[in-house]
């Protein structure tokens, strides 16, 4: 995956459309997940600069210089401690998707409906 979205200067290609069409909303969430868990600091449990810079090439994104990856965790620090947990990191993905943005309800949709019936399921 070359990247996703628009940051700084640097154009990514929007792979999470095409991901998402391929294996739904729930599996577009799981590829999220283990896109964090390849980025994110082991020790710490989210994802930081230090941790960003070291597993990016994981990700495909190896040709990313410093002031770009330190923009891509701003853009993404929605509570401003310096770091993306899961949450921050997939609302992240989906706000540099645009097509996912308008699709995002539909997805939502789909993965909450799926957790309902699970929990029904168990009770």
């Amino acid at each position: 995956m070359a990247g996703i979205g628009k940051l700084g200067v640097v154009d990514f290609e929007d792979l999470l459309p095409v991901i998402a069409d391929k294996l739904g909303g729930e599996g577009l969430m799981k590829e999220l997940c283990n896109g964090f868990q390849l980025l994110m600091d082991k020790d710490k449990g989210v994802i930081t600069l230090e941790s960003l810079r070291k597993n990016s090439a994981l990700m495909g994104l190896q040709d990313l210089k410093e002031d770009e990856l330190v923009s891509m965790l701003r853009e993404g620090d929605l509570d401003g401690d310096g770091a993306l947990t899961q949450m921050e990191f997939c609302v992240l993905m989906f706000r540099l998707s645009p097509q996912l943005m308008e699709e995002s309800w539909v997805l939502l949709e789909q993965a909450l409906h799926s957790e309902l019936n699970n929990k029904n399921k168990s009770n």
